[in-house]
C-alpha cells in the first residue's frame, strides 16, 4: 500500500520505487574504504603479535619439541614475554567479541561468534590452569596465517589483483599447514598424550581438549570454502569471497541483477501518454533522491 501511494505521489511504477530502495539500502552497505580499515589495524595487529610470538618463544626448548611444554608442570614459572603476549591476545579477541556487531557482516558471522567465545575460554582457562606453555604455541599457530589473509584483503581492495592472488594462495598454504597439521597432529596430540604421563586426567585435561576440538571443527568448515575459493580461483570463476557477504544482500543483488535490463528497457517506454524523461521533469525531486548508479556495492575477492 505504501509503495502504491509513492507510485502515484511520484508517476514511477512499483518497479521503479522499489529500485530506489535497493539503492538506498545499498548506501549503508560496507565500502570498499571501511573494509580497507577494518583489515588495516588487523594486519598489523596479526603482524605484531605473530612476530613477538616468535620472539617470545624462539629460544624455548617446548617451541621445537613439545614434550618439554609438560616438564615441570604444574609449578612451572610465567615470564614476562609469556605474559604480555596473553594479555596482547585476550585483549585483541575480546574486542573481536564486542566489536563483531560492528564489523563488516559475514556469511559465517556466527562460526566468528563462536571462535571469539571459543578462543577467549581457552585462554583464560589456560591461564588459570598454567597451560601458558601451551596456550602461547596455539596462539602462534592461529596468527601465523591471519598475518597473509589481511594482507591479501588489503591488496585487494587496493585493486593489486596479481599481489592479492599471490598472497591468498601463500595464505591458503599456511592456513592448510598449521591449522589441519600442526594443529591437530602436534598440539592436539601433545595436549592428549602427554599430560597423562604427569598426572592423572582431571576436569580439566577434558575440557581444555574439547575447546581445542571445537576450533578444529571450525578449520575444517573455514578450510572447505578456501578450497572453494581455490577451485573457482583456478577456473577463472572466482567473483567474492565465500564468506564476505550475507546472504540477504546475495538475494537483493540477484534479484535486482535479474530485472535490470527489463527495468532500463521500461524506462524508455511511454506510460499513459507522457516518454520517461518528461517524466524525469515532472518528478524531479523524487528521482534527485535517487542514489547514483555507483553506489552499488562492487563484489570484491575479500
Amino acid at each position: 500500500a505504501a509503495i502504491d501511494g509513492l507510485c502515484k505521489k511520484s508517476g514511477l511504477t512499483v518497479r521503479q520505487v522499489e529500485r530506489w530502495f535497493r539503492r538506498r539500502r545499498s548506501q549503508d552497505r560496507p565500502g570498499v574504504l571501511k573494509k580497507f580499515r577494518e583489515a588495516s589495524w588487523r594486519f598489523v595487529f596479526y603482524l605484531l603479535a605473530f612476530s613477538g610470538g616468535i620472539i617470545a618463544l624462539y629460544d624455548k626448548e617446548w617451541f621445537y619439541d613439545t614434550r618439554e611444554v609438560w616438564t615441570g608442570f604444574p609449578k612451572q614459572s610465567m615470564l614476562e614475554s609469556q605474559y604480555w603476549y596473553y594479555v596482547l591476545e585476550m585483549s585483541f579477541y575480546g574486542s573481536l567479541l564486542f566489536s563483531v556487531a560492528f564489523d563488516v557482516k559475514r556469511k559465517d558471522f556466527k562460526e566468528q561468534i563462536i571462535h571469539h567465545l571459543a578462543t577467549l575460554v581457552l585462554l583464560s582457562f589456560s591461564w588459570c590452569v598454567n597451560y601458558i606453555r601451551i596456550g602461547t604455541l596455539v596462539m602462534l599457530v592461529h596468527d601465523a596465517s591471519d598475518v597473509l589473509l589481511e594482507s591479501a584483503k588489503l591488496f585487494n581492495y587496493a585493486k593489486w589483483e596479481k599481489t592479492c592472488q599471490t598472497l591468498f594462495v601463500m595464505f591458503a598454504i599456511v592456513f592448510l599447514v598449521t591449522r589441519l597439521i600442526i594443529f591437530p597432529f602436534w598440539l592436539i596430540h601433545c595436549t592428549w598424550v602427554y599430560p597423562v604421563h604427569h598426572y592423572p586426567p582431571f576436569f580439566g585435561y577434558y575440557f581444555f581438549n574439547v575447546m581445542l576440538l571445537i576450533l578444529l571443527f571450525l578449520h575444517v568448515f573455514w578450510a572447505y570454502l578456501i578450497l572453494c575459493m581455490i577451485r573457482k580461483f583456478l577456473f577463472g570463476t572466482l567473483t567474492r569471497d565465500e564468506r564476505s557477504d550475507n546472504e540477504e544482500e546475495e538475494e537483493e543483488e540477484e534479484e535486482e541483477e535479474g530485472s535490470s535490463a527489463e527495468e532500463e528497457g521500461e524506462e524508455h517506454k511511454n506510460s499513459n501518454g507522457v516518454t520517461a524523461e518528461e517524466k524525469e521533469d515532472k518528478n524531479g525531486c523524487f528521482d534527485c533522491l535517487s542514489p547514483p548508479e555507483n553506489m552499488f556495492r562492487s563484489k570484491t575477492v575479500y
